[in-house]
């Protein structure tokens, strides 16, 4: 599935709306240039998921933050990262299957490590401050998610 936002609100809203959606265990995999968009719709996540948008902000340099809201929200930014491993010594894998929601920005840095199940979010720039935002699935529940969107 492809969306077109216009602008942050609109990517933030996308986020709500599938935060709606979810019920727990999901893991979301963001990619997508810097600037394009990840954390503004994990902003829109929170929101949905009631946690306050002004809390929101990308753990770069811690790579995890915690969020409380009707599901635990655990958000992860790998920018910073240079080798996967380097992920493992936070003990990533006590969040993502922990029962609340991962959400993983710059995924592609965690080659070799991402779980066989997991919602993919692609970001790409179009014009101006218009964004391509692409679902895909690895998995049913996934598929199913992404037509409820």
């Amino acid at each position: 599935m492809r969306i077109i936002t216009n602008s942050a609100s609109e990517t933030r809203a996308v986020g709500k709306r599938l935060a709606r959606l979810l019920r727990g265990k999901e893991i979301l995999c963001l990619f997508g240039q810097l600037g394009s968009g990840k954390t503004t719709l994990v902003k829109g996540l929170a929101m949905g998921l009631g946690v306050k948008e002004a809390q929101v902000s990308s753990p770069s340099f811690i790579l995890m933050r915690k969020y409380e809201g009707r599901l635990p929200l655990y958000h992860f930014d790998l920018y910073r990262i240079k080798n996967p491993r380097e992920i493992c010594s936070i003990g990533y894998e006590e969040f993502i299957f922990n029962g609340g929601v991962s959400v993983i920005e710059w995924a592609d840095r965690m080659e070799g490590l991402l779980p066989d199940s997991y919602l993919r979010i692609e970001f790409t720039f179009l014009k101006s401050n218009a964004r391509l935002i692409k679902f895909s699935a690895t998995t049913k529940y996934y598929r199913e998610l992404i037509k409820e969107l």
